[in-house]
């Protein structure tokens, strides 16, 4: 029988079906895998799933390397397979307070480029320039990857804010420039491509999950930790979100009920002692030119002991916090994330005697606290992920062949 023409083109419309469309979108959601893989992941018989290979092939969508599992089956090396860039790009965008980050992928899950740009203004004031900067970068990197917007199926925008289900700003007092901003809705008007959006923390636990230090782990929370304080949090191989979307706000965890009070109108909250204006307003009485948490690291990893003292006294307090959700969660993973994770060597110590003191003995024993693998680029990963539609499946589950 002749193969199927598959139009690229119509791939992924939503009114496209048929075999040849579910095998592909097994392979976007879970990336490269060998035909077994395929066959228990799709729910589709063997010869089915050979036929749909054909026909996906035969349109140059998918390609297959003999040898390339990390588990051969039987006594011959397995193949896997993988969507091909012809299948389409998508695209991470990740907009911080002083910072826009983009990064491309394949459908195969290969990243193929990444830029970032350093703003000169705070996006919490001016969210639509940040989307303007956002627009640029993605344009920039397709040109030079020679790909242009029809390439791209998807993408995923992440905000420093908690975000609803409904994909609105779930806190406007705590970004109040974005209060009447629709972020998806803003940079679909600008790039003319669907677009999903999340909070920050959730895509860089996501980002982590698919392609860093969370890698085959079903449980895991990252903490974000810069200017603000967020968590994300995979739970049986699922991003949670909770019922309003806006599960993780780890900073906005109090402290102390009789602290000074939060900008989220709180008080005591953990931002207030762990988070990076609050260390930074603290060293800057001894280091008066410090200008950034990187400055303040390298103070503390070349010994200054003030500097060490205040990174150590907030990793107890992160410690205290963590402490309750591990209680609730019991996470097999804790991974320290964007500025503060390049100090995980001093804060890991003081953070795990806070978790024991206030975790179950199990509990704080069973969770290891690693370093975030992608530093600041896991949001922007993260982005892609979520434009793949990841975060739909149990992806952990699925076992990783590459």
């Amino acid at each position: 029988m002749a193969a199927q023409r598959i139009d690229p083109h119509t791939l992924w419309h939503p009114e496209t079906g048929g075999a040849g469309r579910r095998v592909a979108e097994t392979l976007r959601l879970y990336g490269p895998r060998t035909r077994a893989e395929l066959v228990h992941l799709s729910g589709l018989s063997r010869p089915t799933v050979s036929s749909a290979l054909a026909d996906l092939g035969g349109a140059d969508l998918v390609s297959e390397q003999v040898g390339a599992a990390a588990k051969p089956v039987g006594g011959r090396p397995a193949s896997v397979v993988r969507l091909t860039r012809r299948a389409g790009i998508a695209v991470g965008v990740d907009v911080g307070r002083r910072h826009v980050r983009v990064a491309l992928a394949d459908l195969g899950h290969a990243v193929l480029t990444e830029r970032q740009s350093r703003t000169d203004f705070d996006i919490d004031d001016r969210p639509r320039e940040a989307l303007d900067l956002g627009t640029t970068l993605v344009d920039a990197a397709l040109h030079g990857i020679g790909a242009t917007r029809a390439d791209v199926v998807g993408v995923g925008l992440g905000v420093p804010a908690p975000i609803t289900r409904d994909w609105r700003i779930g806190s406007p007092g705590m970004l109040p420039g974005w209060a009447d901003v629709l972020p998806a809705d803003e940079l679909t008007a600008r790039l003319s491509l669907p677009v999903r959006v999340d909070n920050d923390a959730n895509l860089a636990a996501l980002g982590e999950y698919v392609w860093g230090a969370g890698r085959g782990c079903a449980d895991l929370v990252y903490v974000k930790l810069a200017t603000g304080i967020g968590a994300g949090i995979v739970l049986d191989g699922r991003l949670y979100r909770g019922a309003a979307g806006t599960a993780g706000e780890l900073g906005h965890v109090t402290l102390d009920a009789r602290g000074p009070v939060c900008r989220c109108g709180n008080r005591g909250c953990v931002e207030l002692s762990v988070g990076g204006r609050a260390l930074l307003s603290h060293a800057r009485l001894s280091h008066p030119d410090l200008t950034d948490l990187a400055g303040l690291i390298t103070l503390a990893q070349a010994g200054d002991p003030g500097c060490r003292r205040l990174l150590a006294d907030a990793g107890t307090q992160l410690g205290y916090a963590l402490g309750n959700l591990v209680n609730l969660i019991n996470p097999q993973r804790v991974l320290l994330g964007d500025e503060l994770g390049a100090a995980t060597d001093i804060l890991r110590e003081p953070l795990q005697r806070g978790l024991a003191e206030t975790a179950f003995t199990a509990a704080a024993a069973s969770v290891e606290v690693v370093q975030s693998a992608l530093s600041l680029r896991a949001a922007a990963l993260g982005g892609v992920a979520l434009a793949l539609g990841v975060d739909t499946v149990p992806f952990a589950a699925a076992s990783p062949t590459l």
